[in-house]
This record gives structure tokens, sequence and C-alpha cells, in this order.
């Protein structure tokens, strides 16, 4: 679902006054998007935030890395077997090293792969920040995507909720 690019934005002072309209906001079905001078488990909690796929994207990257250092340590001894003191050809202790660094480099780009799909980076297009220098100082910045006819319900929620300032954004 592409969210609207019109909305409201509140500006919180306290965590908890942020944490509660992001609650009712998110009962009442708005999307939202949040500003926070750091990160706070209250606010993902709030926001029931899942678990980052990017994990898959590591393990899935780090498997793959080991089968294929195994494959080519392999397919590169069968093609020119060495054999020495009556030793077998193929002698995985030996072909550890290179399946633990295939392992750690696929793992690793594979993981900057998903970091970059699920951010979606780069966004080609118009920004849609409403970032304000107030959120890095400690407010809390709870922007929510609505059209022009929900504007007022949005502002009587955050206001109630315990918003210092509410500004509108039309698109």
């Amino acid at each position: 679902m592409r969210k609207s690019r019109s909305g409201v934005l509140g500006v919180f002072a306290y965590l908890d006054t942020a944490t509660e309209a992001i609650r009712r906001l998110r009962e009442a079905g708005y999307p939202l998007t949040v500003y926070s001078p750091t990160p706070r488990h209250e606010l993902e909690e709030a926001l029931e935030v899942t678990e980052s796929p990017v994990r898959i994207f590591t393990l899935v990257g780090a498997f793959t890395g080991t089968a294929s250092g195994a494959a080519l340590a392999i397919w590169t001894s069968l093609d020119w077997p060495l054999i020495v003191g009556g030793k077998e050809i193929i002698a995985l202790p030996a072909f550890s090293v290179i399946m633990f660094e295939l392992t750690v480099l696929l793992g690793a780009l594979s993981t900057v792969a998903g970091l970059f799909l699920n951010a979606r980076i780069p966004r080609l297009g118009r920004a849609e920040s409403l970032y304000q220098p107030s959120f890095s100082a400690g407010n809390f910045g709870v922007f929510a995507h609505v059209p022009r006819d929900r504007y007022d319900a949005v502002r009587a929620i955050m206001a109630e909720c315990g918003s210092e300032e509410v500004l509108v954004e039309q698109a």
C-alpha cells in the first residue's frame, strides 16, 4: 500500500505522549511515519514493528558461500588431482578455510543487499520527509498519512494526546 503524501504531523516533547498518539492513530487505521531522536523500543512496540527479514538474507548468503566454497575446492581437486602420500583427493579439513572465507564474504554481501532492498534504497523520486531539526534535539514526530477530509479527526487525536505543535502537509 502506497502511503499518501498529504497528512498531519504532530510534534511531541515526551515519549509517553508520542506512543499514546501512535496507539490511538493505529487503532483508527491511519498509516504512520515516526521520527525519533534515538531508537526506542516503546515506539517499536506501539508501531507493532515486525522483525527484519535481513537476517534471512544473511543466512541464505552464508549457506551459499559455504556450498560454493566446498564446490570450488572439490571441483579444483578433481580437475587437478595432487596425490601426495596416499591422502584422499577430496579432504574437507583442507577445504575448510575457503569454505569459511566464502561463508563470511557472501553472508556479508547478502546482508548489505538485503538491507538496501528492504530499505528501498535508492529512493527515486520526491523525498517524503517532514523531518524537523527539533526531532534530533529530543522531540518526537508522528506523521499520519491521511486525506484532506480526515485532517480534523487526526488533529483532535494528536491534541488530546498532548502534541506541542500540529502541522499540515498537503501534496
